[in-house]
């Protein structure tokens, strides 16, 4: 995940609107927005600006992990956040992301079913 893609998360998480950040930070709508969409280099201070304004320490914008986005922005001591004002978003992501880790271990199974299906029709064909 871009570290474009984890600000819109934790913007989405917090329940704020492109505008309401954008606000915030001093800047355009369009500016803003450019910036969730990846069209914009952010620069350093800007990330700064970021992060402080959605209560994350700068460098959870820059991990890899895709759950590490919805743990820090339900942290309560990152942010002013009570843990169960994010918990029914975070729980369907994590509902969605089980489904789909038990939809990519039916398709490796299957995968390896057609395989020794394919090897047998080899061996007597």
């Amino acid at each position: 995940m871009s570290i474009h893609e984890k600000i819109r998360q934790v913007r989405l998480l917090k329940g704020w609107s492109q505008e309401e950040v954008a606000t915030r930070l001093g800047m355009s709508l369009n500016g803003y927005g450019s910036i969730e969409r990846g069209e914009t280099d952010v620069n350093l201070s800007r990330l700064e600006q970021i992060a402080e304004l959605f209560g994350v320490k700068l460098a959870n914008l820059f991990e890899v992990n895709e759950k590490s986005v919805l743990n820090l922005a339900c942290e309560q001591n990152q942010s002013n956040w009570h843990i169960g004002s994010c918990s029914p978003e975070y729980q369907h992501l994590q509902a969605e992301l089980e489904i789909q880790q038990l939809l990519n271990e039916q398709k490796d199974k299957e995968i390896e079913y057609l395989k020794q299906i394919n090897a047998l029709l080899t061996k007597s064909g």
